[in-house]
């Protein structure tokens, strides 16, 4: 099976690397990948929010799987221009990306569907902000309709700097046309979980899930980032815990898709929150892989992942085994300094090829390049994410960290409370206490 990866970051390396280990590949390519990814596939260097080079990239190549990782392209239809031409897609259509292009249109759908989430309002002008507002106490949850990479989901303390939010998302256009409509939603206290679903529009099967950090700095302090870290599974989110999830969340929402004729092959990326009685309700859907999320999901996997999203892409899942998880994963970020605010580029990174081998960990490039003496250096905010896997979090965490502590550039930084709390029971201690 010939693949193509469309995408530059860390989720795209790890695609790319669990496919270059499945047997059933015989080629692997990636579209506009980074200096990491040369190692697993072969990388063509273009703009892949351009449909027309896109399009031309895959008739040249004529690849048996195209696996798109951004929203931005799933948003904009390119899954649905390259099954045109007669392509096998893992990713959804226009349609199915709304569900992570408008959060109004996934608010609606959950609502339809039964699906839980929290109460919410969706406001087109400052006065029904205003109501929506005055309706809560604080926390104040807004959020975006459109995407915003990453940058459209505010949580606010006090009326006033709630209202001059949506002022700025409604009336002064901060985010531009991602703003122009909102969602005002209650605040919901608990833990945060991630769940990835691959599933065909019929049939699904559940990866294992996960917990990212998205805070900059240790202790869950300091302003949102992509990302600094994850781990999977979540030991609490066990078997009968996960079959509740499946029957009043993941269930409703495939059979909802179906119901609504919106097609769907692809991923699922339930983000949810979880309260002291064992609730699951929904924060948001993605569409996608999160990042850094499959960084640790995929060495975490038993199964062989070019195989179920070939079988996802074609329409086959239900003939497919599920697969569990027997092994458990630690991703840590290394940033840039100055992320998730200005940083520099172009430090040469040191330490990365005395550890080309070791067993059990894994390196994920996100933000690295290559200047013009053929030395990798840093290009982004987030630059590697270093995955450790073992028998469970705490050997895990040790192997991350060890390799961490290897790899060097100028102004690097990382949280170093990764997973120290992933076996945290946040609802089973107040049932049993």
């Amino acid at each position: 099976m010939r693949t193509l990866v469309l995408g530059g970051g860390g989720r795209e390396h790890a695609l790319c690397w669990a496919l270059s280990r499945s047997p059933s590949v015989s080629a692997v390519h990636c579209a506009p990948g980074n200096a990491g990814i040369e190692k697993n596939a072969t990388v063509h260097r273009l703009d892949i929010s351009d449909p027309v080079m896109t399009l031309d990239l895959a008739r040249s190549l004529s690849p048996d799987l195209v696996i798109i990782g951004p929203e931005a392209p799933l948003v904009a239809g390119l899954a649905d221009i390259l099954r045109e031409e007669g392509l096998s897609v893992f990713g959804p259509g226009k349609k199915g990306a709304n569900l992570e292009g408008s959060k109004a249109f996934a608010k609606l759908f959950m609502s339809n569907h039964g699906i839980p989430t929290a109460h919410f309002d969706i406001c087109e002008n400052l006065d029904q902000a205003e109501k929506a507002l005055l309706k809560r106490r604080p926390p104040y949850v807004v959020k975006a309709d459109g995407l915003a990479a990453g940058k459209g989901a505010f949580i606010i303390g006090s009326f006033l700097e709630a209202r001059d939010t949506c002022a700025g998302l409604l009336v002064k256009g901060f985010l531009g046309r991602a703003g122009k409509k909102i969602v005002i939603e209650d605040h919901l206290p608990g833990e945060e979980l991630t769940v990835l679903v691959v599933t065909d529009g019929d049939s699904f099967h559940v990866l294992p899930t996960s917990q990212d950090h998205k805070r900059a700095f240790d202790g869950d302090k300091g302003p949102n980032t992509g990302g600094m870290g994850a781990f999977a599974p979540v030991p609490w989110a066990d078997g009968p815990f996960m079959e509740r999830v499946i029957d009043r969340v993941i269930g409703p929402t495939v059979s909802g898709l179906k119901k609504e004729s919106i097609p769907f092959r692809g991923v699922l990326y339930f983000g949810l929150m979880v309260d002291r009685a064992g609730d699951a309700k929904v924060l948001e859907y993605n569409v996608r892989m999160g990042d850094p999320e499959t960084q640790v999901v995929l060495p975490a996997y038993d199964g062989d992942f070019a195989l179920l999203a070939e079988a996802c892409a074609g329409g086959a899942l239900d003939d497919l085994p599920h697969q569990g998880s027997s092994r458990t994963a630690v991703g840590v970020v290394l940033a840039s300094g100055g992320y998730p605010g200005p940083y520099e580029k172009g430090h040469p990174l040191s330490g990365l090829t005395a550890l080309q081998g070791e067993e059990d960990t894994f390196i994920f490039h996100s933000g690295t390049a290559r200047d013009q003496a053929g030395r990798m250096v840093t290009s982004g905010g987030r630059v590697l994410t270093v995955v450790g896997t073992g028998k469970n979090i705490a050997d895990a965490r040790s192997k991350a960290y060890r390799t961490v502590d290897r790899i060097s550039f100028q102004g690097a930084r990382f949280r170093s409370d990764i997973a120290l709390k992933g076996g945290g029971t946040p609802w089973k201690d107040r049932l049993s206490g």
